[in-house]
């Protein structure tokens, strides 16, 4: 016996959840079949399909720790909510201690607090190591007086790439200055790219950081994402 399957539908494509005009422009929520991705002003910033940069850029910060600061519990910032997985990976880490979150569209911390992303990052905004801070982080990183083991930024496609043109001051000598003077000495700095880019490499030693690498995650599109590393000497 034989059971007529009928020929699958066209894609009905991307279907929106949310949108918002906010100061920087428009964010929108989309779902694309079983997963949910952001956009900004048009611009794909990242879905819940994979992941693993995000996490690499969270465990990449703490191994670059020293042991005994590895070992005592360090505080880390996040720069961007994006879709979780970096709050949610820090926060399943109980050597992290104070995890502060720095994002700069309400839409996005509603969409974690009471929206779709719930699922992904609703245990870690429980956690009691958690705090959310709606700012930019661009003026944070500038004007804030506390201090952190690690800095984990994730808010642009790269230095190259940013998302809106304020953006692009945080990789110029005074922005990375400013993510000095953020680090504890001996502190990591942890910087997302969706692609290598050695000429910011270069930056992060002329802007007085150490130990300066950087890790690359094969994705399928052919092209490398890479977490940028730089240590701030004593």
């Amino acid at each position: 016996m034989y059971v007529s399957v009928p020929e699958p539908g066209p894609d009905p494509g991307p279907v929106t959840l949310d949108r918002r005009d906010g100061p920087h422009g428009e964010v929108v929520l989309r779902r694309r079949g079983a997963e949910l991705e952001i956009i900004a002003n048009g611009c794909f910033l990242m879905d819940t399909s994979d992941g693993r940069s995000e996490r690499l850029l969270i465990d990449a910060a703490l191994a670059a720790l020293p042991d005994a600061r590895r070992e005592g519990h360090p505080s880390v910032l996040v720069g961007g909510l994006g879709v979780g997985f970096s709050l949610a990976h820090a926060a399943a880490d109980p050597r992290w201690g104070r995890i502060v979150i720095v994002e700069r569209e309400e839409a996005v911390i509603d969409w974690h607090r009471t929206g779709p992303l719930a699922r992904i990052s609703g245990a870690a905004l429980a956690d009691p190591r958690t705090e959310i801070l709606h700012a930019d982080l661009v003026a944070y990183v500038r004007t804030a007086t506390d201090s952190y083991d690690a800095l984990c930024l994730d808010i642009d496609n790269g230095p190259d790439w940013t998302v809106t043109e304020d953006n692009t001051s945080l990789y110029t000598p005074s922005g990375l200055a400013a993510c000095r003077e953020r680090l504890n000495p001996g502190g990591v700095l942890a910087i997302w790219s969706a692609q290598p880019s050695a000429a910011f490499g270069e930056a992060l030693r002329n802007a007085g950081f150490g130990g300066v690498t950087a890790e690359e995650i094969p994705v399928a599109r052919g092209v490398p994402d890479v977490v940028h590393l730089a240590v701030r000497t004593a």
